[in-house]
This record gives structure tokens, C-alpha cells and sequence, in this order.
């Protein structure tokens, strides 16, 4: 009979500790999730990480090298993923050559499939984490209004040998041989571009994003 009084005096004791601790268990289970999350999702969007292995982007759209080659020049690219330590890489390398007015290599990537378009105007420009070996190189933008292969709009920027994190404002590209300005809410393409002059290019992008 003890016993059986002591048990229930033990039972009785975890049922008042069970709803004493009640309103804060329930308080918890209320907090919404954590804002970070939530705030680094909207401020954001990636165009790629580079985890895949098939050069396909977080946008479903694939990854292709382009040269002056097209154009019967004679540069000579090469586009991959390469993987540094643990961060997975675009690396674009090649040498880019001025013989038959050629001058620039790329890596080209469409922000759509089925020809549509992008709509980026909820973001103020591109993020990227680069590096590279010290030279300058580009990001080209395209929309429907480039109707010539040579029009684009542009950025330039310099890969240093560390990586680094680097913003491109929309309002830094440059309209190329065209005087329509750049509409970010008609974007059909962009490209990584080694471009100009004669020089071994090597430059290598860990993300890509539109930030806000």
C-alpha cells in the first residue's frame, strides 16, 4: 500500500510539473521561423551555385562556351565546373586573340528557357563571387531590343586572386552599340566575358545572384 501511494504522489508531482511548463511549450510552438532565413531568401535570387556537375543552372538553363570563333575569329575557350577545396566553380579560361577582328570568349547563359524572358526589376543588379588572375573582364547582359550579336549591355569588373565578393548594379551596364536603355524587365541572357584585347583569361565564379 506504500508503494502504491508513493507512485501516485510521483505521478501526481509530473502532472503538475507538465502544466506549469505548458504556456511555454505553447509559447515556442508560436515563435515564427527565423526572420534571417526568410529576409536572406528575399533578398536574393540565385542564378547559380554551381552544385551541379552538368553546368545547369539553378534556373534550369545550361551553361555554354562562346568565342569569336563564330565570327571567324580565332580565340579559344574553355568553360567548366571546377571545385577549389570545397566551393564548386564556373572557370572560364582561354586565350583570347585580335586576328580576323576576332577579341573576346564567354561563358553564356540563358536566364529563360523556350526564348521567354526574366524579370529582375524587383532587384537592383548581379552578385557575384569571383576570382581570377588580376585581369579585367565582363558581364554581358542581353534582352530582346539586342538584335545584333554584337549588342549587349556591360559591366566590367576585375577578378583579383582572392575570391571577393563584387555587386553590379544595373545602372553600371553600359548599353553596346545600341541607344535603347537597358530594360531589367526583359532579360533573355548573360554572359562571363574575357573581351578586348589580347590576353590568357582565367577567372572563375563561385554564386551568382540578383540582389535587391
Amino acid at each position: 500500500m506504500v508503494q502504491r501511494i508513493r507512485c501516485r504522489h510521483t505521478f501526481i508531482g509530473h502532472m503538475r510539473a507538465l502544466m506549469a511548463a505548458l504556456p511555454v511549450l505553447i509559447c515556442v510552438a508560436l515563435i515564427p521561423p527565423t526572420r534571417a532565413i526568410a529576409d536572406s531568401q528575399d533578398k536574393t535570387m540565385l542564378i547559380d551555385d554551381f552544385s551541379r556537375t552538368d553546368l545547369v543552372s539553378a534556373l534550369g538553363t545550361e551553361w555554354r562556351g562562346v568565342s569569336d570563333r563564330v565570327m571567324g575569329g580565332v580565340s579559344q575557350e574553355s568553360v567548366s565546373r571546377s571545385v577549389e577545396g570545397d566551393r564548386p566553380s564556373l572557370h572560364l579560361q582561354g586565350d583570347v586573340r585580335l586576328e580576323n577582328n576576332g577579341g573576346f570568349i564567354q561563358a553564356a547563359l540563358d536566364l529563360s528557357s523556350g526564348g521567354r524572358t526574366l524579370d529582375a526589376s524587383a532587384y537592383r543588379g548581379i552578385r557575384l563571387m569571383v576570382r581570377g588572375n588580376g585581369e579585367k573582364y565582363s558581364l554581358h547582359l542581353r534582352t530582346p531590343d539586342n538584335t545584333r550579336p554584337w549588342q549587349s549591355y556591360r559591366a566590367e569588373f576585375t577578378a583579383g586572386d582572392e575570391w571577393q565578393t563584387i555587386d553590379l548594379p544595373f545602372d553600371g551596364f553600359a548599353p553596346y552599340r545600341l541607344d535603347t536603355p537597358l530594360d531589367v524587365r526583359r532579360l533573355s541572357r548573360l554572359g562571363l566575358v574575357a573581351i578586348g584585347r589580347a590576353f590568357s583569361a582565367d577567372v572563375m565564379v563561385s554564386s551568382i545572384s540578383f540582389y535587391r
